[in-house]
């Protein structure tokens, strides 16, 4: 289980951070609530599906077919293919809230980044200020907080107007065909029968970017059957009969912007 802790000068000023090396971390993951500034950059590679939290939805990348796995994630550590969600870049770093309603930045301590030095960086300065990696950790988590907020908002207005509906899936994988519940997807042909004052009130609240980033993103869920053969021929050979596809080239350490 993490560890999360408010990182402060009295707690981390003799310590040092080490940014992570892979994502074995998310291998557990499968399914990652997205923020709404990265949708569009998402939908060109990953399946998005609507999930449903807090009596509302929120548009989530799926990584994977059964509960507790993350297909995007190797057996080394390595992102397979496409996109890095936003939720995933911040690790070991989260925000959480107060009781005073204020966000503060934790790190997980049980993360295995955290030294006592000489290697990795530093929290502090020597005024104890916080260092310009940890501001632009805090204001990527902020932004990523905000934007999945506006999400949260956009996708309240699709329940609204009656245009969600159940997604059933089957994955064609080496094992035979497999199904996946408990994902929603934008009703289509609701959609397009909504009268024009709904279709404003829908793109005032930035649902239209959730739904036609959602229905983009439909062709993509073929990828999670592939990547299933890729890691069940991973087990069978470790030199691993893997396509150069799932490579990815995206910026592990890039918190400077959301998308």
């Amino acid at each position: 289980m993490p560890n999360y802790q408010i990182v402060s000068s009295g707690r981390h000023a003799d310590k040092r951070w080490l940014r992570h090396s892979d994502y074995r971390f998310a291998s557990q993951y499968a399914v990652i609530p997205m923020a709404l500034a990265e949708l569009p950059k998402a939908a060109m590679t990953l399946p998005i599906a609507l999930i449903e939290q807090d009596d509302s939805f929120v548009p989530a990348a799926v990584m994977g077919l059964e509960p507790d796995s993350n297909l995007f994630v190797a057996a080394d550590g390595r992102w397979r293919h496409g996109y890095i969600p936003a939720g995933l870049r911040g690790h070991p770093f989260r925000l959480a809230n107060t009781e005073q309603g204020q966000q503060v930045l934790c790190i997980d301590e049980d993360c295995g980044l955290i030294s006592d030095g000489p290697e990795g960086e530093a929290f502090f300065d020597a005024h104890n200020q916080p260092m310009p990696a940890i501001r632009e950790i805090l204001s990527f988590l902020e932004q990523t907080a905000k934007s999945g907020q506006a999400a949260k908002h956009a996708c309240t207005a699709l329940k609204q107007h009656g245009i969600v509906s159940p997604w059933p899936i089957t994955i064609s994988t080496s094992e035979g065909d497999r199904n996946v519940t408990g994902l929603f997807q934008i009703d289509e042909a609701a959609l397009n029968g909504l009268e024009a004052g709904a279709l404003e009130e829908l793109m005032r609240a930035g649902a239209l970017l959730v739904a036609y980033c959602q229905l983009l993103s439909m062709q993509h869920i073929s990828r999670l059957g592939e990547l299933a053969k890729a890691r069940a021929a991973e087990g069978a050979d470790a030199s691993a009969k893997i396509s150069t596809d799932f490579t990815n080239a995206t910026g592990t350490f890039n918190f400077g912007n959301l998308t």
